[in-house]
């Protein structure tokens, strides 16, 4: 992509001109459009020189922060036309629009549309469609302004050796050998080559270099987002303000693209598209897989408001980057919701309006200790690991601090006959119990006494829950004490 004027607009197309940044000797060239290209201008070579046999050149100095900025923002903004889009160094982008470039068209009409809208940001772009990313870059930089290539074996062969990424000391071996051409370099044997780059990395080894541009040797798009499992999108004839008219139509294409599938989303983005290359987007999430079109369109409620419109956008795509297969089957007979799933749509809801952490549930530890047996979770995380096994009857509510009570027995070692707890005395009508709980030796403190646990229920009604710490000469202290530690109903 070329630069822009003070103006804002791009210069014209026959004009030479390059980026300059401070180099050793004086200022160097950073970065040219086709034009500077076609006129034998290098990257890297001093500006002095270059005007020396290009009078007409025009120098301008970049802004490397600010390019690096814009590249980053364009790399999301390019995902309108496909999932996966990456940086390619500092002046290029890499799509892969693998199964994306039908819902354009084709492969020709998508590279239009391409010039189009980067037109429309004051950008000039050299497009290219290869099967590897190798093609792809040599081609967009030295081949036609817009291409499209289903052999790269032979459009690529026409095409200088720089085209195959290769750095400046292997550039100058291969032309002091002659061999000025990709095509030429070819139809070199391959253990000639591989004898004289056999330890060279990928930028030195041309051979390398040749097998992933023609395909021989992978070279994914590795996006640091995780792909989407499901995209649908809505195209708009002319830049609109406000999104929320178009998103039930969106929830239920999806939704049937989903259903189709079986699967169901964990997490959904709205994403939008603004003609001046911004990108926002708005994500929500489930506690249980969905596709529901209606409940999935309410999680949206009150958050498109924060959206900053800008000019306008011509684009929204919505998409689910979490999704999990789901199991179709009727739980009633009248076909209602049942508790389950009316619970996880309030918890969706819930965490929609006041946000992931405001709204928790309990989850199950590893520990048979009454106050680290249970723990607290996200609402929305798994909710597999959020099923509570089943244990011993254990009172509804918890103390946070058991509270110390002094106690009258019969016997040293059994119930509580009486006891004092918050200035009160109250008589045990009726007990069950005891229930013991050695300390967790890999946890606790060495000469933690065990716990003896009681069910009572008090002459005045209240059932609570007391423990007796420690037995009578133990070796681990005084007397035992005793403790409340929860209530019962």
């Amino acid at each position: 992509m070329r630069a822009m004027s003070d103006r804002g607009a791009a210069p014209p197309d026959d004009i030479p001109i390059v980026l300059a940044v401070e180099g050793t000797h004086g200022p160097v060239v950073h970065g040219l459009n086709r034009a500077a290209r076609l006129a034998g201008i290098e990257e890297g070579a001093r500006v002095t020189d270059m005007r020396a046999f290009c009078p007409d050149l025009r120098v301008e100095y970049a802004d490397v922060a600010g390019d690096t900025a814009t590249l980053n923002r364009l790399m999301l903004w390019a995902r309108r036309w496909c999932p996966w889009s990456v940086v390619d160094g500092p002046r290029g982008l890499i799509l892969d629009t693998t199964g994306s470039d039908h819902l354009w068209g084709g492969e020709a009409a998508m590279l239009e549309d391409m010039e189009a809208q980067f037109s429309t940001l004051g950008l000039t772009a050299q497009l290219s469609v290869a099967p590897t990313w190798g093609a792809a870059w040599g081609l967009a930089r030295f081949g036609p302004v817009r291409s499209i290539s289903h052999d790269p074996a032979r459009d690529l062969a026409a095409l200088p050796v720089t085209a195959l990424r290769l750095n400046s000391a292997t550039l100058l071996l291969l032309n002091r050998l002659g061999l000025k051409a990709i095509g030429a370099l070819a139809e070199i044997p391959r253990a000639t080559l591989a004898r004289r780059f056999a330890r060279a990395d990928f930028g030195a080894n041309p051979l390398l270099r040749l097998d992933q541009a023609l395909g021989r040797l992978a070279e994914p798009v590795s996006s640091r987002e995780e792909l989407p499992h499901f995209r649908v999108q809505s195209r708009l004839a002319e830049p609109i303000q406000d999104p929320t008219p178009y998103l039930p139509e969106l929830c239920e294409e999806l939704c049937a693209v989903m259903t189709k599938a079986g699967f169901g989303c964990r997490a959904l983005r709205l994403v939008i598209y603004r003609t001046d290359g911004e990108v926002s987007h708005v994500q929500v999430a489930t506690a249980q897989p969905s596709r529901d079109a209606a409940h999935l369109a309410r999680l949206f409620e009150g958050k498109l408001e924060r959206i900053n419109p800008g000019f306008g956008f011509d684009l929204i795509t919505l998409e689910a980057p979490q999704a999990e297969e789901i199991q179709v089957a009727q739980i009633r007979l009248d076909k209602k919701l049942d508790e389950e799933m009316a619970l996880s749509r309030l918890i969706d809801r819930l965490s929609a309006r006041l946000g992931s952490r405001a709204v928790t549930r309990p989850l199950a530890q590893e520990s048979h200790m009454p106050e680290r047996a249970l723990g607290w979770r996200g609402a929305l995380s798994d909710t597999a690991e959020l099923v509570r096994p089943q244990i011993k009857e254990r009172p509804l509510r918890l103390l946070e601090t058991p509270e110390e009570v002094r106690v009258l027995y019969a016997v040293p070692e059994g119930p509580p006959a009486q006891f004092m707890w918050r200035k009160q005395t109250h008589k045990v009508a009726r007990y069950a119990g005891p229930e013991r709980i050695a300390p967790e030796w890999w946890r606790d403190r060495p000469g933690s006494r065990l716990r003896d646990y009681f069910k009572v229920e008090a002459a005045c009604g209240k059932r609570l829950w007391l423990y007796r710490e420690g037995l009578h000469e133990d070796g681990r202290g005084g007397d035992p004490r005793w403790f409340v530690h929860g209530f019962f109903g």
